[in-house]
């Protein structure tokens, strides 16, 4: 496991990242400018359709003023930034990556969220909090980079609050092997696909009773669609967190959609009383 999860840090290292992200930044203001979370929507919402899709799975999830809210796989803390200012809720971000999670401080500074947001470094599998800490925890576009589904799922249950909301928005398996090189995976190496059936059986014995469940592929293909038409995307944008050849993983990602291989799932469960 330690392997695996050595090789999802070396894909999300990010050396350099923050510095990249001021320099970028410095189209938009001054460091003492404070910018909104809409205006970093376009480089800080590492998932299939952005912005938006995080806005409906908070929406899905019953996400609340004065909720505590755990986001795991963080990233550059952009959707808690928007979780945070559109709800008034406070949300606390764990990622493995720490460039990422320093990256998600200095964002939130510039948002002037601090006080309402935390980062930290963590793995997924051993999450840094006491049991029964959260009302809802999201997972958007993470799952496919950790093995242990079962210990995934556990530990998330494990922090939430008997009756509190597990909302995830994921890639999964449909037919065939994927493409790569792809956003969360260079290589087959560090990709751990399952398919909706298997993402389902190792979720609900966790502790969880489902609440919602849809498959949003064709939503997710319309957007790729829409992506190849408007042409280059606008500056800044996620090639800054990722590199160069985001363009390509991105494309991948988007035709393995539209040849079936992969899929978009979105579900949202309730914890139960007592942990299974």
């Amino acid at each position: 496991m330690t392997d695996g999860l050595d090789g999802v840090r070396d894909h999300y290292r990010a050396t350099g990242l923050t510095g990249r992200l001021k320099t970028v930044l410095a189209a938009l203001g001054p460091e003492d400018q404070l910018l909104t979370p809409q205006q970093l929507a376009t480089l800080d919402q590492f998932h299939t359709r952005g912005l938006a899709a995080t806005a409906e799975l908070a929406q899905l999830a019953g996400i609340a003023a004065g909720m505590s809210v755990l986001d795991v796989g963080s990233g550059v803390g952009g959707p808690a930034r928007f979780l945070a200012a559109t709800y008034g809720c406070r949300v606390t971000g764990v990622d493995i990556s720490e460039p990422f999670v320093d990256a998600a401080r200095y964002l939130t500074e510039r948002t002037g969220q601090s006080g309402q947001l935390s980062f930290q470094t963590a793995s997924a599998l051993e999450l840094p909090f006491d049991d029964g800490r959260f009302d809802a925890v999201l997972l958007q576009h993470v799952a496919m980079n950790i093995s242990d589904r079962v210990l995934l799922y556990r530990e998330i249950r494990r922090v939430l609050k008997p009756g509190g909301r597990f909302a995830t928005f994921d890639v999964v398996l449909s037919g065939g092997e994927p493409h790569y090189p792809l956003p969360w995976a260079r290589t087959p190496a560090t990709s751990f696909l399952l398919t909706v059936d298997a993402t389902r059986q190792a979720i609900e014995p966790a502790g969880f009773s489902m609440l919602a469940w849809q498959d949003d592929t064709e939503v997710a293909k319309a957007w790729f669609r829409q992506l190849r038409a408007s042409g280059p995307p606008p500056s800044p944008n996620l090639g800054v967190v990722m590199g160069p050849d985001f363009a390509e993983l991105t494309a991948n990602l988007g035709r393995n959609l539209m040849e079936g291989r992969l899929g978009i799932l979105t579900a949202v469960f309730e914890a139960a009383s007592t942990n299974s």
